[in-house]
């Protein structure tokens, strides 16, 4: 395994078991990680689809939580963003992490993954499945 000082500059890879902060960060190695290209809802965010109103955030995580929990998952990082956090594009075996969040509608395309993004809409999966307000929009309304 790579040092995690070393991994962040020379955007080499890490791997190992991952824990979900949320639905789009995660620790690794001891570092608090951004997963590059999504956004997914907040944490504390609500959805509503035609059963009322669900905890779209949590969802998001714990659906996060589901993948890292079944292997060890690989990042690379070449930037960080704006909190010191690593940007990663993360894979478990032949799977993209960043891509399947955005696939199942748990996450939207931020930047890149336009095509899963198409997917999850078409599908109406996650919080395609009804009204939601885009992550960045929520923020701005719920400063922390």
């Amino acid at each position: 395994m790579v040092a995690v000082g070393y991994w962040q500059q020379s955007g080499e890879p890490v791997t190992g078991m991952a824990r979900a902060i949320d639905g789009d960060s995660l620790r690794l190695g001891g570092r608090e990680l951004r997963l590059a290209g999504i956004d997914a809802p907040e944490l504390h965010q609500s959805c509503e689809h035609d059963a009322g109103v669900y905890p779209c955030g949590r969802e998001a995580r714990d659906y996060l939580s589901i993948l890292l929990a079944r292997a060890p998952i690989t990042c690379t990082i070449r930037e960080q963003d704006r909190y010191g956090r690593g940007l990663a594009l993360c894979r478990q075996g032949e799977m993209d992490v960043n891509a399947e969040l955005v696939r199942e509608g748990q996450a939207i395309a931020y930047g890149r993954f336009d095509a899963e993004e198409r997917q999850a809409r078409a599908s109406r999966r996650g919080v395609w499945a009804g009204r939601f307000e885009r992550p960045a929009d929520w923020r701005r309304t719920h400063p922390r």
